[in-house]
């Protein structure tokens, strides 16, 4: 489900005509995220980290409405739901675009996402199925712990969905880290509401 915001009402309207003009309307930021707690938790209940993060993820994005915010022919939608597409590595080295749809129990988004890895892996090619918008573009780099990130982008096709990405967990006096990615689209997202998802993160990370 989703709504039209009124832009005449809209207190971002000026920030939203501003930005939306530009060619490159996008901005990012990485940070470091504490997963010490997170990695435990999930290794205790039995879930692959990867799902557990991507769950976290979805709960952040989900609670700062400026996350469910997207832009469809010039006009403004807020969604009720945001789900996810991420990138999933075949044996084969190629990956396909998922889609995983959000659900706040935690084994039920574990389920789907198994299955929706068993099916892109045995699919090729990279769009393995259509796609709304209501989404996150999501990815990990468990190679590499960076330390700036950037994407590849069409400046001509008309984008708003937010891309985060983690890199490479590492452990230094029992603490373990990972870099996370965020960009997103100015005329719908400031700095602002990118602190309130990175705090909104770290919190379910710490959870017990």
């Amino acid at each position: 489900m989703r709504q039209k915001l009124n832009l005449d009402t809209w207190n971002r309207k000026e920030h939203f005509l501003f930005f939306k003009q530009m060619e490159e309307p996008f901005f990012g930021i990485t940070t470091t995220i504490d997963c010490t707690k997170a990695y435990a938790k999930a290794k205790e209940l039995g879930i692959s980290f990867f799902t557990y993060y991507l769950h976290k993820t979805l709960l952040a994005v989900n609670a700062v409405e400026n996350f469910r915010y997207r832009i469809i022919e010039d006009e403004v939608y807020l969604y009720d739901t945001i789900d996810v597409s991420a990138t999933i590595l075949r044996d084969d080295k190629t990956f396909g675009f998922s889609l995983m749809t959000f659900a706040e129990d935690l084994f039920e988004f574990a389920e789907i996402t198994r299955k929706e890895i068993e099916r892109v892996k045995a699919t090729p090619g990279l769009i393995t199925r259509d796609f709304e918008i209501n989404l996150i573009h999501f990815s990990a780099l468990p190679w590499i712990n960076f330390s700036a990130y950037s994407h590849a982008r069409s400046f001509t096709f008309p984008d708003s969905c937010p891309k985060i990405s983690f890199g490479k967990m590492t452990e230094e006096n029992g603490i373990k880290t990972m870099t996370m990615a965020v960009h997103v689209h100015h005329g719908l997202i400031d700095g602002y509401h990118v602190g309130e998802l990175i705090h909104h993160f770290q919190e379910e990370m710490n959870r017990s």
